[in-house]
């Protein structure tokens, strides 16, 4: 006897209901029925001659009213079922299809500060996390998950669904932030290690510019049925911090400092202005109102003191209930009277570079001529060369044994009809050398923007930034060793203010003399803060205001670090130790590689006794709120492996491919019973009369 075994169906389509509750009133299709039964038609009796004609007329109208109640009470109960199926809106659940045992369903929940957004009363993310834990209540049995969030992986491998249930429900807002390729790439990664050779990804996300491109990579999403889910908000108002910075590189004790606040306003702007707090150390110094200008942002400059030359945490916050993750902007800063630059002048000392350093009390400026300059530089945090022609053995000997000890050197060389005396002193420090002279004016016409000069002046360059010009300038030739970055660079390539690295320490060369006879360069925007920075970079920065997510590397001067004695990163209850890096005479450290959770944080090594206090602030690219519009990217978006879910009212996905929605199709066949009703109702009407 051969016993066979039924192949299981797979689930083609699910119909639910977003408000199940409403089919309770389907009771109601009793009170027709009772209507019917008990509330019977009366006859009036008409008296004939013969009692033959009343049987006939009793007969024929009993048969007709039966004919015509049993139409009149289906128009009715279907009239009610209908619309008892609209307010409980069915829809089809494409969620809960039987992919086969190849496949497995793989739920990105984006849980960015964006999604803190509201829309109503709920934000985005727990509009997400709801439609998230419907989609698993409509599994079908068996069916696996991953749970993806920026955070990290809740598992690399497949889980049931009332594990994955509990995770959502643990999901919560993450400083980190991913684009939609590390989802696919980490969906691939998975998929590969299940031995799955399919999977369906549901990305529930707000499709922010910044995370989700216009595009789709088709190579990531081989073998992936991707399910977009929009979770957007359409009253999105948001007033944010977008930089900070102080007006002097270094804070001063006893003397006002000053801080211009950069603010910006998205959306509709509040009817009444926010207040913006300045506090140091938790104690509030100084308020301003914000009024935002047409292009919706506002510059304020706020002013404190303080009495000593500690670390002071300066937080900046505004009152913007309406998204709270950006209202507050950190930086760390102390006064470092102890940045002392040494100025080796040929000639007359300049009149810019002494200007520069003596506008504030936390550098130390000595001078002395070229000629007879000290044999150890060591106590100098810069040595400045200006208006040098030569460079003799002694001179270059010192030189390079600064650049070898980690320290910051800056040349500003003189015009010379003889560079040979300047190449005989370059060679001793590295591949660099002086190859003629340009006399032509020119302009500048470049910036690099990853020059440490320049991204701790900036914090966006500015898009009609004026840049120097030079009268003439020499034509400076340096090999791969010297490792150059030019920094200022005219149209054809050539420099006019350049970093090497030759060795440990960073040297700077300017193309021309720092005198107006030679180029405005003195007189710009740029020379005293790169000035500053040259000073501060041989020591640990005095101000610091690092921004998550940009890899922005921490300099230390810790000559005494090594993989046994590594720098460590200190908060609450928290002991990590970061990516880190030689340079030059310390170490590079990434921070925000380790730690994305915005705060203060200090560094130092495990049995150091300097510590560094930094300011870690949250990228400001979750603070755009500017969305994809779906119907822009389902004409990119589009393919057999990629469709569009919608979230209804009620918490599910459906499908958005275009179908009418189930409950306006209940609504009109109710229409369509009703009008079958009043047909009914009339015609009996009629026969009655006739």
């Amino acid at each position: 006897m051969l016993v066979g075994r039924l192949p299981t169906l797979p689930y083609i389509c699910q119909v639910s209901f977003l408000y199940p509750l409403f089919l309770v009133a389907g009771v109601s299709l009793a009170i027709p029925v009772l209507i019917h039964l008990f509330n019977l038609r009366k006859y009036k009796t008409v008296f004939f001659p013969h009692t033959r004609f009343l049987k006939n007329i009793q007969l024929n109208s009993r048969k007709q009213s039966q004919v015509r109640y049993k139409y009149l009470l289906a128009a009715r109960l279907l009239f009610l079922a209908v619309l008892i199926l609209a307010f409980a809106q069915p829809f089809f659940n494409n969620s809960n299809k039987t992919r086969g045992d190849h496949k497995f369903q793989v739920i990105y929940i984006d849980n960015s500060y964006s999604m803190s957004v509201k829309k109503g009363s709920q934000s985005m993310l727990d509009m997400a996390k709801d439609a998230a834990r419907k989609q698993l209540r409509h599994a079908a049995p068996g069916t696996k998950f991953v749970l993806l969030t920026n955070d990290k992986p809740a598992s690399y491998h497949a889980e049931p669904a009332d594990k994955v249930f509990a995770e959502i429900n643990s999901t919560d807002l993450s400083a980190s932030a991913k684009t939609v390729d590390q989802v696919l790439a980490n969906a691939q990664s998975i998929m590969e290690n299940e031995g799955k050779t399919g999977a369906d990804l549901y990305y529930y996300s707000d499709f922010q510019q910044s995370a989700f491109p216009a595009q789709p990579d088709k190579g990531l999403m081989k073998n992936i049925t991707f399910y977009g889910v929009p979770v957007q908000s359409d009253e999105a108002q948001d007033i944010y911090i977008d930089t900070a910075y102080l007006t002097t590189p270094v804070l001063q004790t006893g003397k006002s400092n000053y801080i211009i606040v950069h603010t910006h306003c998205t959306g509709k702007p509040p009817k009444e202005n926010p207040v913006l707090n300045l506090a140091i150390n938790g104690q509030v110094k100084s308020a301003a109102s914000l009024n935002f200008s047409d292009k919706a942002e506002s510059f304020d400059t706020l002013n404190f003191q303080v009495n000593n030359a500690n670390w002071q945490k300066i937080t900046l916050t505004i009152n913007d209930p309406s998204v709270r993750f950006d209202d507050t902007f950190r930086i760390t800063a102390r006064s470092s009277p102890n940045l002392s630059v040494l100025a080796l002048n040929e000639g007359q000392p300049n009149t810019y570079i002494q200007a520069a350093f003596r506008a504030y009390n936390g550098f130390r400026l000595n001078q002395a001529e070229a000629a007879s300059a000290p044999k150890d530089w060591k106590e100098y945090n810069l040595v400045i060369l200006n208006g040098i022609t030569r460079i003799d053995d002694a001179l270059g000997k010192t030189l390079n044994d600064a650049l070898q000890a980690g320290q910051s050197i800056c040349i500003f060389p003189g015009k010379t009809s003889n560079p040979q005396q300047l190449n005989d002193g370059l060679k001793l420090a590295g591949d660099l050398r002086i190859t003629g002279i340009d006399t032509v004016p020119q302009t500048a016409s470049s910036l690099q923007q990853g020059s440490a000069l320049v991204k701790d002046l900036f914090d966006k360059i500015p898009e009609n930034v004026q840049l120097p010009v030079a009268n003439w300038h020499y034509i400076i030739s340096a090999g791969l060793s010297a490792n150059q970055q030019s920094v200022l660079s005219f149209r054809n390539g050539d420099p006019l203010l350049a970093r090497y690295m030759p060795s440990k320490g960073q040297l700077y060369i300017c193309a021309t003399s720092a005198d107006l006879q030679s180029g405005n360069f003195p007189g710009s925007y740029f020379f005293t803060p790169f000035l500053y920075e040259m000073a501060m970079q041989s020591s640990s920065s005095s101000v610091y205001a690092i921004t998550g997510g940009t890899q922005q590397a921490i300099y230390l001067p810790l000559a005494n670090a090594s993989e046994r004695n590594m720098v460590h990163v200190y908060g609450k209850d928290m002991d990590i130790i970061p990516s880190q890096r030689p340079d030059g005479a310390g170490l590079d450290v990434f921070i925000d590689q380790a730690v994305q959770q915005p705060g203060f944080y200090a560094l130092s090594t495990a049995g150091g006794s300097d510590t560094t206090q930094i300011a870690l602030n949250q990228n400001k690219s979750e603070s755009l709120l500017d969305f994809r519009d779906i119907n822009a990217l389902k004409s990119e978006w589009k393919g057999d492996n990629i469709k569009w879910m919608s979230i209804v009212d009620g918490g599910g996905i459906t499908d958005n491919g275009g179908s009418f929605p189930l409950w306006k199709v209940c609504v009109l066949l109710a229409l369509l019973m009703l009008g079958v009703e009043t047909y009914l109702l009339a015609r009996m009407k009629t026969v009655s009369v006739a």
